[in-house]
């Protein structure tokens, strides 16, 4: 598989394909789908349908090497729709848990940023 991660032109790239903070964001909006699902699915619960947005405040100084930025996304918003049957209970335990094995969630949690997973269940 090929993925090709570059820079818009007016930052010397050629524009064809998303910068690296956009595909880190983009990581985490994969990641959150695909292991929450994995999640309901432990849990005797599916999803029929997954939406996963990523919000972020990001600290430009570092890239434009201007100073060190220890947390460049300060805040990180993930809004995560799904439809699903699953009761509140079950749906409490994939909440909990989503933060708990999503790498790339863990990694930015750790790595200082606050990464708050905003939820919306819509009932079939």
């Amino acid at each position: 598989t090929e993925l090709t991660i570059d820079e818009p032109k007016e930052r010397g790239g050629t524009n064809l394909g998303p910068s690296p903070t956009e595909t880190m964001l983009a990581a985490l909006a994969g990641c959150t789908s695909v292991i929450s699902q994995k999640i309901a699915h432990k849990h005797g619960a599916e999803f029929s349908n997954v939406s996963v947005d990523v919000v972020s405040t990001f600290d430009r100084r570092g890239v434009t090497l201007q100073e060190e930025v220890d947390v460049p996304f300060e805040d990180v918003q993930v809004m995560i729709e799904v439809t699903t049957d699953a009761d509140d209970a079950t749906m409490d335990k994939i909440k909990t848990e989503l933060p708990m094995f999503c790498p790339v969630s863990k990694v930015m949690r750790q790595s200082g940023s606050n990464v708050t997973d905003v939820w919306t269940v819509n009932r079939p």
